[in-house]
């Protein structure tokens, strides 16, 4: 035991001995140091992302919980018996980014998919053997086959729109430089940002008094919206989209101090009457200010000299825009317009188009 002790304490704390110390001058004790609070950090930040898999990933409790609703006939649809019977539908690499809501990548009859399964949604009293699945919208991944409230959607191979992310866990250690000049390396050549950004605001002008209603992106992140192999813009995640009509509803009578307490999701912010101490139904930020935020960096970092200038001073028009779009239309769709023909311009009759 004590051979033991004198191993780890050697290993620990004594790395070199005095004898290989001396005949190498160039390592000193500082470096020594670093490199062990090297080696702690990068072990901290493992044991916490894989501390926190097993939280965040629980694709066996939706499959668990969407099979025995199906066995039980209170569920149904084309994705079901692959799913619990022939077990080819197949939940593979873990992409959750909260318990609640599970997405993995998955295999389904040798294709590549998405899985998505809302597990709150899973267990509601109402779901119905011949409830449908939710309509496509344009720009969005492709709706492949449902079971209940579990969605397989098309595999998009660009999740972000620079092409690449920082994963989670490394977010926080990496300072605000580190992230631009990863997502610079990373990201499409100009001319295919343009395109991948026209598309995105194709997405708020359908959204917005669209085919079914009106929708409020209340999540402006670069995780939400990506591209695939064409450089066609797609909307990765529709958690973080809401409809006008639940928007309303949870501000309707809403008790507030001041506008942060009247906040949908992490940015559908409306404004707090502070005599009557309720929330308002207007929306202090619109959904092109928030995309035109996004679309700022991703457009002016390699733009053409000639453009540059002109880009910049829309984008800055359109990110000051304030207030529901229903009551100034008309300059809304002129700046969204303007920065589309802006771009348009540039691309339209090169490969890139």
């Amino acid at each position: 035991m004590r051979r033991i002790r004198r191993l780890v304490h050697l290993v620990l704390f004594c790395p070199f001995s005095k004898g290989l110390q001396g005949r190498l001058p160039g390592i000193k004790v500082k470096y020594l140091l670093v490199v062990w609070l090297g080696i702690f950090v990068g072990s901290w930040v493992a044991y916490m992302h894989y501390s926190s898999y097993s939280e965040l990933c629980r694709g066996h409790v939706c499959r668990m919980i969407i099979c025995d609703q199906y066995k039980k006939g209170i569920i149904s649809g084309s994705t079901c018996k692959d799913l619990c019977e022939e077990r080819s539908l197949l939940f593979q690499h873990c992409l959750s980014s909260s318990p609640s809501q599970q997405v993995y990548r998955g295999l389904w009859r040798d294709r590549e998919v998405i899985i998505k399964c809302g597990i709150g949604e899973a267990l509601r009293a109402d779901s119905r053997p011949d409830s449908v699945p939710r309509r496509d919208v344009e720009h969005t991944a492709k709706l492949l086959g449902h079971c209940g409230d579990l969605y397989v959607t098309e595999k998009i191979p660009h999740t972000s729109l620079y092409g690449v992310d920082v994963p989670p866990f490394l977010q926080s250690l990496l300072p605000s430089i580190g992230h631009q000049l990863i997502h610079q390396w990373f990201a499409p050549a100009w001319p295919r940002r343009a395109k991948i950004a026209i598309g995105l605001l194709e997405f708020v002008e359908e959204i917005f008094h669209g085919t079914y209603g009106s929708f409020y992106i209340c999540e402006s992140s670069l995780r939400n919206v990506g591209y695939n192999d064409k450089y066609d813009f797609k909307m990765v995640n529709l958690h973080k989209v809401a409809t006008e009509m639940t928007i309303r509803g949870f501000l309707k009578g809403r008790h507030c101090e001041q506008n942060g307490d009247c906040t949908y999701g992490r940015d559908c912010t409306a404004t707090c009457d502070k005599l009557l101490k309720q929330c308002k139904s207007d929306m202090v930020q619109p959904n092109l200010a928030k995309v035109c935020g996004l679309l700022q960096d991703y457009l002016l970092y390699g733009a053409p000299l000639e453009l540059k200038e002109e880009l910049q001073k829309q984008l800055r028009t359109c990110m000051t825009l304030s207030g529901l779009a229903s009551q100034m239309e008309v300059h809304h769709s002129l700046v969204l317009n303007n920065l589309k023909t802006l771009l348009w311009k540039k691309i339209s009759n090169t490969k890139y188009s």
